[in-house]
């Protein structure tokens, strides 16, 4: 792996991307596992009920298809406040 360039290849993707080489590595087994599908996956612990959901959820994920979408995660955070008077912490969004 390290031969083929693999490693530095997912090193400068991690800079660029401002995330850990281990991240990229984890996202590409879960692409290579199940494409898309997998790695768009969604995993929440069991017990714990969605804090986002219904009428609110889908209107976050309508805002998200839009291509202005959201300038940071505070700007998300507040619009989930103004808009629908939901209060969340960075682990839910």
């Amino acid at each position: 792996m390290a031969q083929s360039g693999q490693v530095s290849q997912q090193q400068e993707i991690g800079q660029r991307l401002g995330r850990d080489t281990s991240t990229v590595t984890r996202w590409l087994q879960k692409y290579r596992q199940g494409g898309l599908v997998e790695l768009l996956q969604i995993n929440k612990a069991p017990g714990n009920e969605r804090k986002i959901k219904g009428e609110v959820l889908a209107d976050l994920q309508q805002k998200l298809q839009n291509p202005e979408g959201f300038s940071s995660y505070g700007a998300l955070v507040e619009w989930l406040k103004q808009k629908h008077g939901l209060k969340v912490e960075y682990g839910t969004v």
